[in-house]
């Protein structure tokens, strides 16, 4: 999970550290910065991802929402994706982002400092279509819905979306009337994790 804190310390400790499970920096171990609630997807939910997502990601454009520790995003990046957009509204999560980039040497990855559904909003008129998306906002958030929305003008054919959440999803967001249809679900704990498309 990438939770985030609106008062994030600028500290690091050996716990902070998210480890890479695939692709080309397999095993790479990237760091990412203190803050409260902040941590990444863990490797079990990741190897669950990306099982149904195919274990390489080749010519897809990826986007990650809320990238917190970059743990899907720069996965995503390790297995082939084509381009991969991140964007991360905390300061000192954003600086860790651009520094594992640098690191990584990770030319195809593009990290925004912005809040995430401004930049949603910005994004719109690109002519750039998402294949994948990765939304896993705070917890107890109400910023999963208008997310959502704002995603529907911005994915390719055949896109697929995956979502963290502390809850099992609502009808507004997935029931009969809805936009979005469960493709796979599973959860870990106290963690509802689903990847969604378009009806």
């Amino acid at each position: 999970m990438n939770k985030k804190s609106s008062t994030p310390s600028q500290k690091s400790s050996a716990n902070n550290r998210v480890r890479i499970i695939g692709g080309q920096w397999r095993s790479r171990i990237l760091n990412f910065p203190t803050a409260t609630g902040l941590r990444p997807s863990g490797d079990r939910v990741r190897e669950t991802l990306f099982n149904w997502l195919g274990q390489t990601l080749h010519g897809k454009n990826c986007l990650d929402v809320y990238a917190g520790s970059g743990a899907l995003g720069f996965e995503a990046a390790s297995r082939g994706a084509q381009s991969v957009t991140m964007i991360e509204s905390n300061p000192a999560a954003w600086k860790a982002l651009e520094h594992n980039r640098a690191l990584l040497d990770a030319q195809h990855c593009v990290i925004f400092r912005d809040d995430a559904l401004l930049r949603l909003k910005k994004l719109q008129s690109n002519t750039l279509k998402y294949d994948i998306v990765f939304i896993d906002p705070p917890f107890a958030s109400d910023l999963l819905e208008p997310t959502l929305t704002a995603l529907a003008t911005m994915l390719a054919p055949y896109a697929r979306v995956y979502i963290e959440w502390a809850s099992p999803l609502s009808d507004t967001i997935v029931g009969e009337n809805a936009a979005w249809r469960i493709e796979k679900s599973a959860r870990a704990g106290v963690v509802h994790f689903a990847l969604l498309s378009l009806k």
